[in-house]
């Protein structure tokens, strides 16, 4: 397909594949920029419901106007070739990311806040992606979050259906028992082939935000089916023993999304997302405490006594001075003094006159001695 023209696209090389179409990068030759191209491969042209599933993704994704979901800008055909044409991200995909790392904490709550936005408002709009997994959730250079591939969403019916009308065949492109999506991120009742609705997407993102956090998958075998018997009758292995350091109502928000009783789990992806970004500040606060803590003693305002840090400094350190001088005076007062002995005086007469001797006196340089015997 590379070099191929379809109406005012040229194809200038493959981006990717998945199970809906291989995708291709285009320069819209009418505007003058790059765009995506995802093309119907031709054995699935015949199958009559693929072609309109495939067209559903369009305009369901095309009814969507948010900051983290993929942009639609056409849906044609050229050449007996179906397509959409779509908005260019450049980036990897959240599967290329998790298949060499983990995220961090805060990574992780970054960018799963960006998707739950983005199926709260797919959500507001009774869309359901029902394939929401790694592969399907672009993150470009600087942490935006765009979720792609509505291939496999249905429009969510807005009248209400009597108890008669939900027993019968749906007469929809995905209907009841038919199980359509990615097997490691299925819902309970989606393995089961039934009835689907928001909350199916809520566990499908709880199933996206365990991988993130631990870098393994919440169910996982070495079958598709076996993966399906999983997710409808075992747990995952709580995320405390992969992560022991994940803070608690983290590991409660998962496991609220991934809960297979419908009316037990998370009923509301935008509540989720409010829960998790009030997580996040909290988390970023702690982490600025922690930091703060070990220099806050000495640099953190003023202390108790309302001296300033600076002043306290000087203060101890005079203190410290202080408290050495007097060690040393006590020592000098206590130790006895090491002087030499001094020797004792003795008398030496300078005279042999036997009379009285007076006024004794010294010459200036020394050598003579007089006295007065009157």
């Amino acid at each position: 397909m590379t070099g191929k023209q379809l109406a005012h696209f040229e194809i200038i090389g493959k981006l990717g594949e998945g199970g809906m179409g291989v995708v291709y990068e285009a320069i819209d030759r009418s505007l003058d920029r790059h765009v995506a191209l995802k093309i119907l491969p031709g054995e699935m042209v015949a199958n009559p419901a693929r072609k309109q599933r495939f067209i559903q993704e369009a305009k369901a994704a095309s009814a969507l106007n948010h900051p983290n979901i993929i942009t639609i800008y056409a849906i044609s055909a050229a050449e007996g070739i179906d397509f959409i044409a779509m908005e260019l991200v450049r980036g990897h995909t959240l599967e290329d990311l998790l298949s060499k790392r983990r995220l961090r904490i805060a990574e992780a709550l970054k960018q799963a806040i960006q998707i739950a936005d983005a199926l709260a408002a797919a959500h507001a709009a009774g869309i359901v992606h029902r394939d929401l997994k790694p592969a399907n959730i672009m993150v470009t250079e600087s942490g935006l979050v765009k979720v792609l591939d509505f291939g496999l969403a249905k429009l969510s019916e807005e009248e209400s259906t009597s108890q008669d009308e939900a027993t019968r065949t749906q007469q929809m492109l995905t209907e009841e028992g038919t199980v359509v999506g990615t097997a490691a991120y299925m819902s309970p009742e989606q393995a089961e082939g039934r009835k689907v609705d928001s909350r199916s997407d809520i566990f499908a993102f709880g199933a996206v935000l365990y991988e993130m956090l631990t870098g393994v998958r919440a169910f996982r075998a070495g079958t598709r089916m076996g993966t399906m018997a999983a997710i409808i009758n075992k747990e995952p292995q709580p995320l405390s023993e992969l992560v022991p350091d994940l803070p608690k109502e983290l590991e409660k928000i998962v496991a609220r999304c991934l809960r297979k009783d419908l009316p037990r789990r998370s009923q509301s992806i935008a509540e989720i997302k409010v829960a998790l970004e009030e997580l996040k500040e909290e988390t970023a606060s702690g982490m600025s405490s922690a930091a703060s803590a070990v220099a806050g003693k000495a640099a953190a305002g003023k202390a108790a006594d309302g001296k300033p840090p600076g002043r306290r400094l000087w203060l101890g350190i005079a203190a410290g001075v202080a408290a050495v001088g007097a060690l040393i005076a006590v020592l000098l007062i206590l130790l006895p003094a090491r002087r030499p002995a001094q020797e004792a005086f003795t008398e030496v007469p300078l005279t042999s006159y036997t009379g009285y001797q007076g006024y004794p006196s010294l010459s200036p340089d020394g050598t003579q001695f007089s006295f007065s015997n009157v």
